[in-house]
């Protein structure tokens, strides 16, 4: 098997399911974006994009997995200018195939050092964290895990929820494996695996259970429970969050990000997409409408009161890492997760 086709079918037993390129056809006038975003989060942003700077765009939606396997499979053929990730790991895995221009200074320079590839091919557009989604009805506070080792305590058997085929759980397992090293990760999937964790198909079905009182707690990502305040009112909504900090991988604050495809036509266009994602205006919409924390450091939201980076505390990590699939996905089969 060829390399990229080991990354194709890499990428797709991640996710396990079909290549599917989701929205607009590209035209030859177009700039077109391979969105791993979902439409309802960045649309909006993504049409702010073609008013700011003027160039037509088209998109393609899907999970991060399959864009970036539709990447490799399309080679120098892709229509693609533009590969906009949910996460980090994804962008890695393409830009590992050769895939991803070099990024000019100017744009790398926009945001900190640690939310850009070491390379220069990729760069941050807004920031997560992982947190503990519980129910303060049944759950105390002196009950919540700090650490990756609480997680796996016999309290929690049948209580935890988890999204086996999210990216953002698989980003997550990445960590525990960049940190705290493979035998460590292993050994932590096995004991999670026994806890019997309950599986749900994403992180809001994980915390509309929680909210329901059919879960007491869960792993997502913090921004859904913003959404759902947001929509609800803070009184109608009883699930909670809970940030462990402390430097463990719990606490991971992981990245979305943007990236001009390697060989694109379009390549001015394509940089100057980014460069809007990076802008204030674009980073105000992170930080307002999807309740991520904008990787502009100068930007804040009005919106929303989150804690800020400094407070998570998360664990010190070279996202650029998070690109190492195989072995996380071997992990996560041998132990029943995938």
């Amino acid at each position: 098997m060829s390399r990229r086709a080991r990354a194709v079918a890499l990428i797709m037993a991640l996710l396990t399911v079909p290549v599917v390129a989701c929205g607009s056809a590209g035209g030859s006038d177009a700039l077109v974006i391979y969105s791993g975003r979902n439409k309802e989060l960045v649309g909006g942003v993504l049409d702010q994009l073609e008013q700011a700077t003027g160039v037509k765009v088209e998109v393609r939606y899907g999970s991060s997995g399959e864009m970036a396997a539709q990447l490799l499979e399309e080679g120098d053929g892709t229509q693609a200018d533009v590969f906009f990730s949910q996460d980090a790991g994804a962008l890695g895995a393409v830009a590992e195939q050769g895939r991803l221009a070099e990024l000019p200074a100017d744009v790398l320079g926009m945001v900190p050092e640690e939310y850009r590839a070491d390379d220069g091919k990729w760069v941050a557009t807004s920031a997560r964290a992982r947190v503990v989604a519980y129910d303060p009805r049944v759950v105390t506070e002196a009950e919540l895990p700090e650490t990756l080792e609480d997680v796996v305590d016999p309290k929690w058997k049948g209580r935890m929820g988890y999204a086996p085929t999210n990216a953002s759980w698989q980003a997550f397992v990445t960590s525990v494996r960049v940190v705290k090293g493979e035998e460590f990760a292993k050994d932590w999937l096995a004991k999670f695996a026994a806890n019997d964790p309950q599986r749900y198909d994403n992180n809001i079905a994980i915390m509309n259970a929680v909210n329901d009182g059919q879960l007491p707690a869960g792993l997502i990502n913090h921004y859904y429970w913003y959404a759902k305040v947001a929509e609800n009112g803070a009184d109608a909504v009883k699930v909670k969050l809970h940030y462990a900090g402390g430097g463990d991988p719990l606490s991971l604050v992981n990245v979305a990000g943007a990236a001009v495809v390697a060989g694109s036509d379009r390549n001015e266009a394509a940089v100057k997409a980014v460069r809007f994602l990076l802008s204030e205006q674009a980073q105000k919409y992170f930080a307002d409408e999807t309740a991520e924390y904008p990787a502009n450091p100068a930007v804040t939201s009005d919106k929303h009161k989150l804690p800020t980076l400094a407070e998570l505390n998360g664990p010190d990590i070279d996202l650029s890492k998070l690109s190492t699939l195989q072995q996380t996905l071997t992990l996560l089969q041998e132990a029943g997760l995938s």
